[in-house]
């Protein structure tokens, strides 16, 4: 009795339910490839780990918005310790090609048509990176916040107690050049004072490269640039986190000399295929109120909307990756299928295997019947909405 006292705590339903709307399982109710949103990967920033509480609610706001959406955290280390100090401590080029390594394996974001991008703070610059260095597989939307695009002209300040953060600091101002900070301490690596330009150039272990400042120009990094889709870029106005501000927007800060992008070289002459991004509508200058990662929930949810979900008919990158789209809805299913057969093992384990099976399928179809009319349903409205827009009377200007 005690394990059917067990069975009806455990609500076969909420389980179904807990199955069917896992935050990282997408949806798989159409055949339409336009209904199934796009992964999103995300890249968090210095001094956070990819388990922290903050990124678990950006990833149920990407639920919300786009429901069914495939949530990744990057992370170099399972260990969310581990992770947070990679943040400070390491070689970023080791550390892209681990997470390009990461992506194409893993059974979702490899077989998907594309994915989209979402980098917080630096994790925004070495997203990009990704996107320059392997962009396999592919992405479609790169929003960055408070990113150093061009660099920084200073380290930011320690918390009083933040050890590791100290550490690091007094391992930079040894010698910001060298060989050994340039690859072991991360700040550094992306460090770019205009008064130290020649130096940045010949030492510089990564921004020199992914920004293709050298002589000798990466027709890789422009190229894969330019397949993106939406390039969004987000500063904050009050940000005194980042030094300068504007490197969020590729803009060169030397003293109260703000020159911004287009006036800039790598912009006329298209080193990274930002020119052609703007040119087609993909380049985006956006800022917001507040210091550095001041984030709201209206604003990445408007976010989510506007930029991320399911892939638009016409994209080009569905003509990059042919039969991606079969390939990830079948391994959609695999993980839908893994994920039942644990809540099967825990039945079995209970003593009610049999009765459970029986009940779980049932509610598993009946969860996925309610959801699929909640989307008829906001399908049917938008549609409505669009053709009032395009058809429907116009409303004389005031």
């Amino acid at each position: 009795m005690a394990r059917f006292h067990l069975l009806s705590l455990l609500s076969i339903a909420s389980l179904a339910r807990a199955l069917v709307l896992h935050p990282d399982l997408p949806s798989l109710l159409s055949d339409d490839d336009d209904e199934t949103p796009l992964p999103l990967v995300i890249w968090h920033g210095l001094g956070d780990n990819y388990a922290a509480d903050g990124l678990k609610e950006v990833g149920e706001i990407a639920q919300e918005t786009n429901p069914g959406t495939y949530v990744y955290n990057v992370r170099l280390d399972e260990d969310p310790s581990a992770d947070r100090s990679a943040t400070f401590l390491g070689n970023l080029t080791l550390q892209v090609e681990k997470v390009c390594a990461d992506l194409a394996k893993d059974p979702i974001l490899s077989t998907a048509p594309a994915i989209d991008a979402l980098g917080f703070s630096q994790g925004g610059q070495f997203l990009r990176a990704y996107v320059e260095r392997c962009n396999n597989p592919p992405v479609r939307s790169l929003v960055t916040f408070g990113s150093q695009h061009n660099g920084i002209s200073e380290f930011q300040t320690c918390g009083a107690t933040d050890w590791l953060c100290k550490g690091a600091q007094a391992l930079l101002r040894g010698n910001t050049w060298s060989t050994f900070v340039q690859s072991r301490f991360v700040p550094a690596q992306y460090f770019r004072d205009p008064m130290q330009y020649d130096q940045y150039l010949e030492n510089s272990n990564f921004l020199a490269d992914i920004n293709n400042e050298r002589i000798l120009k990466n027709k890789t990094y422009k190229e894969n640039m330019e397949k993106l889709e939406n390039f969004v870029m987000y500063i904050f106005e009050d940000d005194t986190t980042v030094i300068p501000k504007e490197t969020g927007w590729f803009s060169e800060v030397n003293g109260t000399d703000v020159i911004p992008l287009v006036e800039r070289d790598m912009y006329k002459e298209d080193w990274l295929g930002l020119k052609t991004l703007d040119k087609k509508g993909a380049l985006k200058f956006k800022s917001t109120k507040g210091n550095h990662m001041a984030l709201t929930d209206k604003l990445l949810g408007s976010v989510f909307k506007e930029v991320y979900g399911p892939m638009k008919k016409g994209s080009s990158l569905k003509s990059q990756r042919p039969d991606a789209l079969a390939s990830y809805e079948k391994q959609l299913e695999i993980l839908e299928e893994k994920n039942k057969a644990a809540l099967l093992k825990a039945f079995k384990e209970a003593g009610v295997a049999g009765s459970a099976e029986d009940g779980l399928d049932a509610a598993l179809a009946k969860e996925r019947e309610e959801r699929k009319q909640r989307i008829l349903t906001e399908q049917a409205r938008n549609f409505a909405a669009r053709v009032q827009r395009e058809h429907g009377p116009k409303q004389e200007e005031l």
